[in-house]
């Protein structure tokens, strides 16, 4: 945990943003995995270990916004849970690690929010995504638990959004930590990846260190020579001579904090001609687009910046044509990259989804595109100083989406078909780093990890 004063300030800074009534913050609890005693691994819940901070199963904060008073409440443990577990902290102990003076049971909190109901007074809550949640929350509220998510405070979503958005100095140095477990993750990965060597091995070796260094990877590592699937969690293949390897992966601290980093690797460490021409194509597009971001510029008008580089480069090898502006301005890029540039990073590897994307990356100026491909932008607001988010530019050659486009002659006037083929051995290609928009500029967070051609191929020795 931070220090209790992090806490206390983030509830004050809360108060001052709601109007009356009380919030509630579920925190997570252990869900079985296959029989009651063998549960899955414990995650707890991001919002309530930003403003409570105590990462355990089970328990509920609420903070009142007219008497300005904070609540821990859990049952304390018995006998029972100590013969197993050992000796463990009262519910009170926990929450004066959290600057939290007042702390009660689960009946007790059943009994507060009956209290608050019976006084008609809003009980906020925030969108539920785990199925224990709904129904606690729907027991809580007598209400139906599948419509917890539709009954979520819009005020208090919003509250939570300006607050987690702008990270403070010690969210940033939680989150360089974890960028540099994620520097041993992918350099150990690039120095594997041979001719013969099982996907799985990569991927089992990946995830021991980000065990061994933190709390265990930020999300499923993606990793594949099948690169041309964005989200491959396929681990099955044998490493062969001529194809790349996408890894997509990210550790936790012991905080929780994130990291997310995309290396593309060609098997047996050198690439092939064909393949330095669109790796470099990817590079110059997340390269420039660090170099560019800053304070006032929007992600939205960086990843289209991103877009017409990839665009550019892909004109200069043949496969697309025509006025590059005009192709991204209708899509065709798409084709070969049909995802947004980024997306903010914290507690939680895509910060604060559960919140609702819309709520995070967009506003009621800036709305989602409909456009295939600018759709996935998952954040297009103006970067502020605090600002922490990904920028993950990639080339992909989908067999799939091609066809379907040849096959209806799409953007034919700014797609060169017959020269796809000759690239479709790439399979796909993303660079990803971790960003911080600064008062003046931005500062690439953790220890630079290998994405130059000469600096992968000299890792892979």
């Amino acid at each position: 945990m931070f220090k209790s004063e992090v806490y206390t300030k983030r509830r004050e800074e809360l108060q001052k943003k709601l109007k009356g009534g009380i919030a509630l913050f579920i925190g997570n609890t252990e869900s079985p995995m296959n029989y009651p005693a063998n549960t899955y691994h414990f995650r707890q819940d991001s919002d309530f270990l930003y403003f409570f901070g105590l990462d355990i199963p089970g328990l509920t904060g609420v903070m009142d916004f007219d008497s300005g008073k904070d609540w821990v409440f859990g049952n304390d443990f018995d006998l029972d849970d100590i013969i197993w577990m050992g000796p463990q902290p009262s519910i009170k102990d926990l929450a004066s690690k959290c600057g939290v003076k007042n702390t009660g049971s689960l009946l007790m909190l059943d009994e507060t929010i009956r209290e608050a109901l019976a006084k008609k007074r809003k009980v906020h809550f925030l969108p539920p995504y785990q199925g224990e949640a709904k129904i606690l929350l729907g027991s809580l509220l007598k209400e139906n638990p599948c419509q917890m998510k539709t009954l979520a405070s819009p005020d208090l979503i919003k509250a939570v959004v300006s607050l987690r958005s702008i990270k403070e100095k010690v969210e940033i140095e939680e989150i360089e930590k974890a960028v540099d477990i994620a520097f041993e993750m992918h350099v150990a990965a690039m120095k594997m990846c041979k001719k013969g060597v099982r996907e799985q091995d990569i991927f089992g070796t990946m995830e021991g260190l980000a065990l061994m260094k933190g709390a265990g990877t930020s999300f499923p590592i993606i990793l594949s020579i099948n690169g041309q699937t964005l989200h491959n969690h396929n681990h099955g293949n044998i490493l062969e001579k001529g194809k790349m390897m996408v890894a997509d992966a990210g550790a936790e601290t012991r905080l929780h904090y994130a990291s997310d980093i995309t290396r593309t690797t060609p098997v047996g460490g050198k690439f092939s001609q064909l393949q330095k021409d669109i790796y470099e194509i990817v590079l110059k597009a997340n390269s420039e687009s660090i170099a560019s971001a800053g304070p006032g510029l929007s992600n939205l008008e960086l990843h289209l910046r991103a877009c017409k580089i990839i665009s550019a480069g892909m004109k200069e090898l043949g496969i697309m044509k025509g006025d590059v502006d005009e192709a991204v301005a209708e899509g065709a890029h798409a084709l070969f990259m049909p995802h947004g540039l980024g997306h903010m990073m914290g507690l939680d590897v895509h910060d604060m989804e559960a919140l609702g994307e819309n709520y995070v990356g967009y506003n009621d100026e800036v709305k989602r595109s409909s456009q295939f491909g600018l759709a996935f932008l998952r954040f297009a607001l103006p970067f502020k100083p605090g600002h922490v988010f990904t920028v993950e530019p990639g080339c992909y050659f989908i067999p799939e989406l091609i066809a379907q486009w040849k096959a209806e002659k799409r953007f034919s006037g700014f797609i060169n078909y017959g020269k796809i083929d000759n690239y479709m051995s790439i399979g796909g290609i993303r660079i990803e780093d971790n960003v911080l928009i600064t008062e003046k500029g931005h500062k690439l967070l953790g220890k630079p990890i290998p994405k130059t051609i000469k600096d992968v191929e000299s890792t892979c020795l």
